[in-house]
């Protein structure tokens, strides 16, 4: 259980994780994604410490800027290039999903795909200048933590439909009864520290991403999961602001 562990935060974070022995195995890999809620709150515990530290920054605007440069580079930005490329997939696969499967293995980033990562990253930003001031940094750990609950619930309810794609082994070996026992944990979680209607609009979001990747892509792949983390992330903040 170790090996996942690490092998979880290698993948979502770039915190140096130190590797010895043999290859992870299909397992292993599967059992991984069991801790990626785990993992989100770790990123929201750093996210709240350093948000701390921010509000010594005079200028709110230059605060929610640095704090927002963190979470990207704590996170490698994976999940927003999954986003760009979920958004060039989504428009140029026309309705195909053959099609938007294989825009979305185009390295290359379309100008959907650019112009979903400006929006993001400006409501992200506007939202971090808003929530810094209120000084209450449980939604610093509650959003990143219920984005990777949303990618454990797409690989539980969704085909992984790019054979030989990173996640699919670990999509394939994912232990079922355990995922889904992660998943309530998580959300049972984020319910006692938040207001009930954060938990109900992510859930619902959540459902509605759940079944427009079925309708469009057939399922689910490592870019679509990544993109259902940052919207999911941005929806719990943008509730937590009203």
């Amino acid at each position: 259980m170790w090996r996942s562990w690490l092998i979880a935060l290698g993948l979502l974070t770039r915190i140096p994780v130190v590797w010895s022995g043999t290859p992870a195995t299909p397992l292993e890999l599967g059992r991984s994604v069991l801790y990626y809620p785990l993992v989100g709150l770790l990123i929201g515990g750093v996210l709240a410490g350093l948000a701390q530290l921010a509000g010594s920054v005079p200028d709110a605007g230059v605060a929610a800027a640095l704090l927002l440069i963190a979470w990207i580079w704590l996170t490698g930005g994976m999940h927003l290039e999954g986003l760009a490329d979920t958004a060039d997939g989504w428009v140029g696969g026309l309705g195909d999903a053959t099609r938007a499967l294989a825009i979305l293995k185009d390295p290359r980033c379309g100008p959907f795909g650019v112009l979903a990562l400006v929006l993001i990253v400006l409501l992200k930003w506007n939202l971090l200048r808003f929530l810094l001031s209120t000084q209450d940094w449980v939604w610093l750990l509650v959003a990143p933590l219920l984005g990777r609950v949303g990618i454990v619930a797409l690989f539980l309810t969704l085909p992984y439909v790019r054979p030989g794609g990173m996640g699919t082994g670990a999509a394939a070996a994912l232990p079922r009864g355990w995922g889904v026992m992660v998943c309530l944990l998580a959300v049972g979680l984020a319910s006692v520290v938040t207001p009930w209607w954060v938990v109900v609009v992510w859930g619902m979001v959540l459902w509605l991403l759940r079944a427009a990747w079925l309708r469009r892509f057939g399922g689910v792949t490592g870019d679509i999961s990544g993109a259902t983390c940052e919207l999911l992330e941005t929806v719990v903040m943008t509730v937590w602001s009203f």
